[in-house]
């Protein structure tokens, strides 16, 4: 056995597919992007917007009394794009395309235009709707963003490995500085349908799928997708799709330094009167040591540090979906993440699940049914 075949075994994830489930990608995608480029959203106050961007670690780059650019250190272009608008919505994702001739072609295949984006983002980009009526933008030739100074890691003494001696650990309370956008997940009534939708048109590939108890036959109802760029490593997802009774933005996720960086980020944010949905922990897939927040507007974003790199080789793994295992270690997932405390954003999920259930899509009595049971397992 090679170590790729090991790879998913033994945390909660099963080998990988039986015969007849999905493969996790497609022969012929019609491109292949190379990243997530940004995430686009609409307020009503970029005030408060940019208060809660700085302190959870982001720099502003442009802002208007119409808008407002955050990004990370790394060089590039901005993590979040925000423009001010009547009321608060999530408006898109866009995906970095591998060059311009590749926006052209993606524009062909699906009957759209290119258009130039503002001079404030540089390039061209393509516009696309997925199936469950997200807005998808493929970008290339943006301007780029110089790197700024980063957060340093700290020098950690692992066991008998003395790396660090005559020099204490005091990392500074203040802000974890954001690296860069990792990734994006989407709820959505039509999973299957929008799975391949992305598989198809940006060439992405599944890390982990994960299935409803006692549904395995039934297929998937959520899957981890990275971009596929051959011989090197991709985060372990860029893009996660779960089935649910609406489709929606569920969360994004910001790289940070370090362990450290994240928990002494987390009390700066605590102390300027944010609220944690939950966390630190370590995830199971995707790995990645977590930290979640709500922003002033309810939107749940997370900082994150040590996650899996995937290349190509890596077939997707299968693992049934439990509220337990979201986690190796940590506290208790919370009400909050599971999007079921009591308020606003629960009482109309329970709207959208009556009118789910009315409409024809994936999302059925048997989907219920699994979907309830995840919070309890």
């Amino acid at each position: 056995m090679t170590d790729h075949d090991g790879a998913h075994n033994n945390l909660h994830s099963e080998r990988g597919a039986l015969a007849g489930e999905h493969p996790g990608r497609v022969r012929n995608p019609i491109v292949k992007v190379h990243d997530i480029a940004w995430l686009e959203f609409e307020k009503p106050d970029l005030d408060r917007a940019e208060m809660f961007g700085r302190a959870f670690g982001f720099s502003p780059t442009l802002r208007t009394a119409d808008e407002l650019h955050l990004r990370g250190t790394d060089p590039g272009a901005p993590c979040l794009v925000v423009t001010k608008g009547v009321k608060t919505r999530f408006a898109g994702t866009s995906f970095r395309a591998a060059t311009g001739a590749d926006v052209v072609r993606l524009a062909e295949a699906t009957g759209r235009s290119v258009r130039r984006l503002p001079d404030t983002l540089g390039g061209v980009c393509v516009d696309l709707t997925d199936p469950a009526g997200a807005t998808v933008r493929v970008v290339a030739e943006q301007h780029r963003l110089p790197a700024l100074p980063a957060q340093t890691p700290l020098t950690y003494n692992s066991g008998h490995n003395m790396l660090r001696v005559n020099t204490t650990q005091r990392p500074p309370r203040q802000p974890a500085l954001v690296q860069r956008l990792g990734h994006v997940v989407l709820q959505t009534t039509k999973y299957r349908e929008t799975l391949d939708w992305y598989l198809q048109h940006l060439g992405l590939i599944v890390s982990d799928f994960l299935y409803y108890a006692g549904q395995r036959e039934r297929g998937p109802v959520m899957s981890f997708i990275r971009c596929d760029r051959g011989v090197t490593p991709t985060d372990h997802h860029t893009l996660a799709l779960t089935l649910g009774p609406s489709n929606r933005y569920v969360h994004s996720a910001f790289q940070v330094a370090d362990l450290d960086a994240m928990a002494a980020g987390g009390e700066y944010l605590r102390e300027q009167g944010y609220r944690r949905s939950w966390g630190i922990g370590r995830h199971i897939q995707g790995s990645q040591i977590f930290d979640y927040w709500r922003d002033p507007d309810g939107f749940l974003v997370e900082h994150f540090s040590d996650g899996d790199m995937f290349d190509s080789t890596l077939e997707a793994g299968w693992a049934q979906m439990t509220a337990s295992g979201l986690a190796q270690w940590g506290p208790p997932v919370t009400k909050d993440f599971l999007g079921i405390a009591p308020g606003r954003d629960s009482i109309h999920e329970a709207r959208s699940i009556i009118g789910a259930l009315r409409d024809d899509n994936e999302f059925d009595f048997p989907r219920l049914r699994g979907l309830l049971k995840v919070a309890s397992s």
